[in-house]
């Protein structure tokens, strides 16, 4: 099972970064990671993170990845669940200030 790694939003909070980060909302959002950006994680290089991805976001994100692949073979058909897609998740990176929001898309074994 592949996991197609899309960035859908980079948020910035500006109230919050003008109070706590040394350059405010100057500092913007994200500087790793833009809107529509996408990586695939191959299933044959477990936990290996795809190139080009923020490697703090892969550790917040790497937990959902796997987590999917359990559901995956634990869910039975006409199971109820939480989102609309079953083999569709969101996910985020853990910045207070500055979050990214990644959907996570099975994809089967392509590359």
């Amino acid at each position: 099972m592949n996991v197609r790694i899309t960035v859908l939003k980079t948020e910035l909070y500006k109230d919050i970064a003008d109070e706590y980060l040394s350059e405010g909302s100057l500092a913007g959002p994200c500087p790793i990671l833009k809107e529509g950006d996408s990586f695939l994680y191959r299933s044959d290089e477990e936990a290996v993170m795809p190139k080009g991805l923020c490697p703090w976001a892969w550790i917040d994100l790497y937990p959902d990845i796997a987590k999917m692949s359990i559901e995956r073979a634990a869910r039975k058909p006409g199971q109820e669940y939480w989102y609309k897609y079953a083999d569709k998740s969101i996910s985020c990176c853990r910045d207070g200030v500055r979050p990214v929001v990644f959907l996570l898309e099975r994809t089967g074994d392509e590359a």
